[in-house]
């Protein structure tokens, strides 16, 4: 596509996320922190690789309250850690169940253990250890005095306000995502498939430049879907089907997640209803999303109008979250949580709504917060249900 953003990120740009983690750690008196998933990972490395997909090896990165991250890896990614803009790089031959990086961690980490030192991990909602338990047992076991403390607010506040290099991107892959949505008309068809429409999104995603569409999801029924996770079926399209899709595709390791509704045929009268109030309550959301509101605010926007027709306010737990790195990323648009929208954000906005039989409807946008307000990544839906 044209206008297409270069790939990977300066230096500076890894520089500048290390330099903000470490004055976070030090007002937390955190002399590292030690992290061990891929989004973490890549984040403050430039490491990206698909091999994570395998979960044989774990991978580790010790980013110290001063200097450059520290790489502790298994030797299959040494080349490509060596790309990047570390120096220190230590690996190990793995596989290897009776030391996979241990020997090297406990290594690392014995100078700030002798003086009590306290190191950060990510303990919080949406994070996972991925390494074995029973090892990171035997490292802690291993570092008598060190102590273990909690940085996910500082990896959350981090990685939730984006650079201008990182909106660059995903500003690129909505407007992939979008061009492929476009083209749902031309490929899709009364008759065909379910399954057969999923591997004809897939193919158009790719050839308008997507590097992978790792994440696609919908429903489809007659007068509506009441399902939106499952795999798609051999079922055939009919007339009076509602169709959505949700596409999270991919360039240069960063996400696109929104979705589209298509009516086939026909569309009845209560789908177009149940379309307009989530189409409202995406404007709703697009006026409310400003610096300095608080995501439960945002929430609140968008559910006040679902409930003309779903007294339930679309009770799935949330209305949108962030997006990145991965598909769902830190925070979420929902009741419970306080956290202010800031400039440089970006959300999804997804509001959703239960409506006759126990028909379900989705609908979903890309935004990134300006100073002045909610700026749309992916191309607005139209206004009414689109039939095919």
């Amino acid at each position: 596509m044209n206008n297409t953003p270069p790939r990977g990120f300066t230096e500076i740009e890894f520089a500048a996320r290390t330099a903000r983690a470490q004055r976070r750690m030090a007002g937390q008196g955190l002399s590292g922190m030690l992290l061990t998933t891929e989004a973490e990972v890549r984040y403050f490395s430039g490491f990206h690789t698909l091999f994570w997909q395998s979960p044989t090896r774990p991978w580790f990165l010790f980013v110290p309250v001063e200097g450059k991250p520290i790489a502790i890896i298994p030797e299959i990614g040494a080349a490509l850690m060596r790309q990047t803009w570390l120096d220190d790089i230590r690996t190990w031959s793995a596989p290897n169940p009776q030391d996979d990086g241990i020997s090297l961690l406990t290594e690392l980490l014995s100078p700030l253990a002798q003086t009590g030192a306290s190191i950060g991990m990510l303990k919080g909602h949406e994070t996972t250890l991925r390494m074995p338990l029973g090892d990171y047992e035997r490292l802690l076991n291993g570092l008598p005095g060190l102590r273990i403390d909690d940085a996910t607010g500082i990896v959350r506040a981090l990685r939730m306000t984006k650079s201008a290099a990182e909106i660059e991107k995903l500003s690129h892959i909505c407007t992939i995502g979008s061009a492929t949505f476009a083209q749902i008309p031309e490929f899709t068809h009364e008759g065909m498939p379910f399954e057969e429409t999923f591997r004809a999104f897939r193919r158009e995603a790719l050839l308008q430049g997507a590097d992978d569409v790792p994440y696609l999801v919908g429903g489809a029924g007659p007068g509506g879907y009441d399902d939106v996770i499952s795999p798609p079926s051999g079922r055939s399209s009919q007339s009076g089907d509602v169709m959505m899709m949700d596409t999270g595709a991919t360039w240069d390791g960063y996400f696109c997640d929104f979705d589209r509704n298509f009516a086939i045929g026909h569309a009845d009268d209560l789908s177009r209803r149940a379309y307009d109030v989530l189409w409202r309550a995406t404007e709703a959301g697009l006026v409310a999303a400003r610096v300095g509101t608080t995501c439960r605010e945002l929430f609140q926007a968008m559910r006040s109008v679902i409930v003309e027709i779903d007294d339930q306010g679309g009770d799935v737990g949330r209305l949108g979250h962030g997006l990145g790195m991965q598909l769902t990323e830190w925070p979420s648009l929902a009741d419970f949580d306080d956290t202010v929208i800031e400039e440089g954000m970006v959300l999804t906005l997804e509001p959703s709504l239960s409506y006759g039989n126990a028909r379900l409807m989705v609908h979903e946008e890309n935004i990134v917060i300006r100073a002045g307000g909610a700026e749309l990544l992916s191309r607005r839906a139209a206004p009414e249900l689109p039939v095919i």
